[in-house]
C-alpha cells in the first residue's frame, strides 16, 4: 500500500509539473496585453510607461526565469499576486472556493440522492416500468443544458413567483437559512444532471454484479433479496460509480460558470472567467494549478476507497 501511494504522489507530481508548464506557457499566447488593462487605457499609457509596468511585474525576463521564479514560489504555497488586484491569488482563491465548494457538495448529495435509489430500483426490476421510468430521467438529464434549465427556473421564478434568490452569499455555519436559500435551487439543477450519468453507471454496474456466481450462490443458500442487493451486490457494484462522482466533484470545484452566473453567484467559475477577459497571467496560472492539485488528490483518494469496496483489490 505504501508503495502504491508513493508511486501515485510521484506520477500526481508529474502531472502537476506538466500542467503548470502547459499553462504557464499557454497563458502567455493569448491575446491581449494585461498590462495595458492594468493602466489607464484611455489615456493611452507611452512606452516608457509599459517597459517599466512590465519591470515592476517581471514580464520583461526570459520566458524560463519568469516560470522558474513562479514554480518556485509555487511549490511552497505562494502562487503569486494578482496582476490587476495586485492581491495574492490564494486570498482572491480563497475569497471564492468557498461558495463553490458548499455548491459542489450540495450538489454532490442531491446527485447521490436521486442516483443511487433510482439506479438500483432500475437494476433490480430490469426490463419493467421502473426500469423504463430510470432510464428516460436519466435521458432527460443527459439531454437538458444546465444553462438552459437554469435560464428557465431564473425566469419562473421571477415572473410567476415573484421570487429571485438572494445575491451575495453567507457560509452554511454563519447563515444556514440564506446559504440553502441562495444555493439549493443552483444545487438542484446541477444535481440532476449529475445524477443523470451516475444513474446510468449504478444500473450497469449492478446489473452486471448481479450475474456473477457469487450472487447466485448467496441466493442459492436462501439469502434475502434485500440483503443479496445491499450486502454483496451494491458495494462491489458502487466501484464504477464511485469514480465518475468522484471525478465530477473535482470538475464541480472548478467553477460551474454558467450556472454561477445566472444565480448572480461570485465562485470560482466568475473569478475564472474574469480572470481570462483581464488577462490576469497569475490569477489564471495560479487557480489551474490549484485545481490540478485537487483532482489529483481526489483521484488518489478514489482509487484508496476500492480496497475497502472490495477487498479483493489489493495494492502493492
Amino acid at each position: 500500500m505504501r508503495t502504491y501511494i508513493a508511486r501515485r504522489l510521484l506520477q500526481g507530481g508529474l502531472v502537476l509539473w506538466l500542467v503548470s508548464l502547459l499553462i504557464f506557457s499557454l497563458v502567455r499566447i493569448l491575446p491581449g496585453d494585461a498590462v495595458i488593462m492594468q493602466l489607464d487605457q484611455a489615456a493611452g499609457p507611452s512606452p516608457e510607461v509599459l517597459a517599466r509596468a512590465r519591470h515592476e511585474l517581471g514580464l520583461d525576463r526570459a520566458f524560463l526565469d519568469q516560470y522558474r521564479t513562479w514554480i518556485s514560489a509555487a511549490v511552497q504555497g505562494d502562487l503569486g499576486r494578482s496582476l490587476i488586484t495586485r492581491r495574492p491569488v490564494t486570498q482572491e482563491l480563497g475569497k471564492r472556493i468557498n461558495l463553490t465548494a458548499h455548491l459542489a457538495v450540495l450538489s454532490t448529495i442531491v446527485a447521490l440522492l436521486i442516483a443511487l435509489p433510482v439506479g438500483v430500483l432500475a437494476a433490480v426490476r430490469q426490463d419493467t416500468t421502473s426500469d423504463y421510468l430510470g432510464r428516460l430521467l436519466a435521458v432527460l438529464g443527459l439531454s437538458l443544458p444546465d444553462f438552459w434549465v437554469a435560464t428557465v427556473v431564473v425566469t419562473f421564478l421571477a415572473i410567476w413567483l415573484q421570487w429571485i434568490p438572494p445575491i451575495g452569499f453567507a457560509p452554511l455555519w454563519v447563515d444556514p437559512a440564506r446559504c440553502l436559500s441562495q444555493l439549493t435551487i443552483p444545487a438542484l439543477i446541477i444535481g440532476a444532471r449529475l445524477a443523470a450519468v451516475s444513474m446510468r453507471m449504478t444500473r450497469s454496474s449492478l446489473l452486471e454484479v448481479l450475474r456473477q456466481d457469487y450472487i447466485r450462490t448467496a441466493r442459492a443458500k436462501g439469502a434475502r433479496e434485500r440483503a443479496v442487493i445491499v450486502r454483496h451486490a451494491l458495494k462491489n457494484a458502487f466501484i464504477p460509480v464511485a469514480t465518475v462522482i468522484g471525478q465530477q466533484f473535482s470538475v464541480l470545484l472548478g467553477g460551474t460558470v454558467i450556472v454561477e452566473f445566472i444565480f448572480l453567484q461570485p465562485g470560482v467559475g466568475s473569478l475564472m472567467l474574469e480572470a481570462v477577459v483581464l488577462r490576469d497571467y497569475t490569477l489564471i496560472q495560479g487557480a489551474v494549478l490549484f485545481f490540478a492539485a485537487v483532482i489529483v488528490a481526489a483521484n488518489l483518494l478514489i482509487d484508496l476507497s476500492y480496497a475497502w469496496l472490495d477487498p479483493r483489490i489489493r495494492y502493492r
